[in-house]
């Protein structure tokens, strides 16, 4: 096996420092997605550091979306999106799933116990257009499974106007994150789409006349029964990442 070139310790010392300066500037500064960073130049004059180092520091930020590098224009403040986490995950279950479905399981009991907890503070929130939609967004999967037609977009479409009645940004970017893992990570095994697109139609239309009843216990149940068709697919190796 080839050896790898090891990068000298201190040098991996002063890019974790050089890091932390960064992100240190960023906040002290009240900068925003978008915003402008300082030069190279005028970071390495600031922090007293090599070219190397500060570079080898915005790289490590930009895998986390916490700085874009713009090749020919600058550094900027990044989204800070949650993307590097659904990458940390994706990989995770892949390599777990080789032998078992234990580490999908884990991030399906995560994104689980997240939305029924939700499920108390959505019930008293959504609004009867809200609701609506949600029903007609229902009736857009049982047509789509009337016609043979798989629908994950829908479905994710369901969950995300579920919640956003909450108003909380951080909610929907969870999900979509735990949503695009089960997506990556069931096309990376290439298992068959939902097998009973009926059942799924049915168990999101229990969640919304639950919803509608304003019955929470009603609702977690229905979201409980939701999520336990989705964990017994998995299981079998099908794909139903709803």
């Amino acid at each position: 096996m080839t050896r790898m070139p090891m990068e000298p310790v201190r040098e991996r010392r002063v890019s974790s420092q050089v890091r932390r300066a960064v992100v240190q500037l960023i906040l002290e500064r009240g900068l925003r997605p978008g915003s402008p960073l300082p030069t190279e130049t005028e970071l390495m004059e600031a922090l007293g550091v090599s070219r190397n180092s500060v570079r080898e520091a915005l790289k490590a930020l930009q895998a986390l979306d916490i700085v874009e590098i713009r090749h020919g224009y600058g550094t900027y403040v990044g989204q800070a999106s949650l993307t590097p986490l659904a990458d940390g995950l994706t990989f995770r279950a892949l390599v777990g799933v080789r032998d078992d479905d234990h580490a999908l399981a884990e991030i399906l009991e995560v994104r689980e116990v997240l939305e029924e907890g939700l499920m108390r503070r959505v019930a008293g929130s959504l609004t009867d257009a809200e609701l609506c939609a949600l029903e007609e967004l229902v009736g857009r999967m049982e047509r789509a499974a009337g016609t043979g037609t798989a629908f994950p977009e829908l479905d994710r479409e369901f969950h995300e106007t579920l919640y956003r009645s909450l108003g909380n940004e951080l909610v929907p970017q969870l999900l979509g994150a735990f949503w695009h893992v089960f997506h990556r990570v069931a096309g990376a095994r290439g298992w068959s789409n939902d097998p009973a697109p009926d059942v799924t139609v049915r168990r999101h239309r229990d969640i919304v006349t639950a919803l509608r009843a304003r019955d929470v216990v009603r609702a977690q149940r229905a979201m409980a029964d939701h999520f336990r068709g989705i964990g017994e697919r998995a299981g079998q190796g099908m794909r139903g990442v709803g």
